[in-house]
């Protein structure tokens, strides 16, 4: 898989496990506050992705 696959996966994991989290389904409780916390990782690990594909250049 290449390393740009990689961040996006991560990322749609992510915002998926955030929905999950904040609808309270596949067994998740559901908790607003953590479904934030979990989101905002999209945008990091999307930048991280980004900032790491720039180094290798």
């Amino acid at each position: 898989m290449d390393s740009k696959n990689l961040y996006i996966v991560a990322a749609v994991a992510s915002l998926a496990l955030s929905l999950a989290h904040y609808f309270g389904v596949a067994g998740f409780k559901a908790d607003t506050l953590t479904a934030v916390y979990i989101g905002l990782w999209v945008p990091a690990i999307l930048s991280l992705g980004n900032l790491l594909a720039k180094k290798g250049k």
